[in-house]
């Protein structure tokens, strides 16, 4: 009687199977691990992209340089020390010409702790000292004038085509006034430019057009 063989069981293959249903299919067919995580990176690059774009919109505007209404030169800065009960207080005394050279032309002074401070201060002070210069069509003075301020005295006259010839703070009082063609002598020995810049703004006050 021939030996039979006893039929192969599917036993494994159906349990592998069983497995795989369970786990949504086949290897071949599963999702990838995380399948929404991409999607939400996305996202982000795509704001990401987006704050790029907003922040490209936006245009930077060139600023405009303000011109300013009067030019100014310093004429002295003084370091001035003050004893008091509690010791010495150090500030410092500035004196500065303004002009538009069409005219107009002050002179102030002013006294800070910081230097900065002072300078706002004296051109504040400058603007609220200004005054007009008649001159002619040729940027001379009309007349000869003569003042004296403190231990200062000068006198100006006008100098046709001769250019102007002036010199310490006078030159730059008529500079910053407009003049083009004068003359300054100062008749004493004073030295402060202060003194002598405003020696020069009582003498341009006398002048008549």
């Amino acid at each position: 009687m021939p030996d039979t063989a006893p039929a192969p069981t599917r036993t494994d293959d159906a349990q592998q199977t069983v497995a795989q249903d369970a786990q949504g299919g086949p290897a071949g067919a599963r999702r990838p691990a995380g399948g929404d995580r991409p999607e939400r990176g996305g996202a982000r690059s795509g704001s990401g992209g987006g704050r790029r774009e907003r922040g490209g919109r936006r245009e930077r505007r060139p600023r405009e340089r303000q011109r300013q209404e009067f030019e100014q030169q310093i004429i002295g800065i003084r370091r001035v020390t003050r004893v008091v009960a509690g010791g010495r207080r150090f500030s410092f005394s500035v004196a500065v010409v303004i002009g538009n050279k069409k005219g107009k032309v002050g002179v102030g002074i002013a006294k800070g702790t910081d230097t900065a401070a002072s300078i706002d201060k004296a051109v504040r002070d400058a603007k609220n000292n200004l005054i007009t210069v008649p001159m002619t069509e040729d940027g001379t003075l009309p007349h000869e004038v003569r003042t004296k301020f403190a231990s200062t005295e000068l006198v100006i006259f006008p100098s046709k085509g001769g250019g102007l010839r002036a010199g310490s703070a006078v030159r730059t009082v008529l500079e910053m006034a407009g003049v083009k063609n004068a003359a300054s002598k100062i008749l004493t020995r004073s030295k402060n430019k202060y003194n002598n810049a405003r020696a020069t703004i009582e003498a341009l006050k006398l002048l008549r057009p």
